[in-house]
């Protein structure tokens, strides 16, 4: 009898280890998920262009996020100190600014022809809107992001896209590959 408990104890105490380890395992693998820790609007708005490397977006590791959080508190609030926004904060406006700018792309379909002749995701953050993706070659991307900008509330438009889908390098990083390097602004 006590050589089954003596088992007994030591069956739990090897239970209890693993279950530590599964646990330690899974809170290590939350922190490396990638996630929209800052509930950045994040949005397709065009799929005319094959094969165009889907934009990575506001998906971050916890790591990232701790890294960005001190320098997002102080993006956000120095709108607001400086006197250039009525909020608080410049991320309170995305959602608001979200909503416009489908409302903007209606108006600009048109004249642009962006739905036809790209594929692109918008980003949102502190009155910032980051197009990503790509466009055809004959798309008039200067025009495109000199509409966007008009939207109420916009501080500026990025232009972060490219004619070159397979490109060794693109303007973003991407859902499939985060950690390729990007190229350079103006490159």
């Amino acid at each position: 009898m006590k050589r089954f408990r003596q088992s007994f104890f030591t069956m739990i105490l090897i239970v209890l280890s693993a279950q530590q380890y599964v646990h330690a395992a899974d809170a290590n693998n939350e922190k490396n998920a990638r996630a929209n820790r800052g509930n950045d609007p994040f949005v397709r708005i065009s799929q005319a262009v094959p094969n165009c490397p889907e934009p990575l977006g506001p998906m971050e590791t916890d790591e990232e996020w701790l890294g960005e959080s001190h320098y997002r508190i102080e993006r956000g609030n120095s709108c607001w100190v400086e006197g250039r926004c009525r909020l608080a904060n410049a991320y309170l406006y995305d959602r608001e600014i979200a909503e416009s700018v489908q409302r903007r792309l209606l108006t600009i379909s048109n004249a642009t022809h962006w739905r036809d002749k790209t594929s692109l995701w918008l980003m949102l953050q502190r009155r910032f809107i980051y197009v990503q993706g790509c466009v055809a070659k004959d798309f008039d991307t200067k025009q495109f992001i000199a509409e966007l900008a008009k939207t109420a509330d916009v501080d500026r438009v990025i232009d972060e896209t490219t004619t070159d889908p397979a490109a060794a390098r693109l303007p973003y990083r991407t859902k499939q590959d985060p950690e390729k390097p990007t190229t350079e602004q103006g490159e």
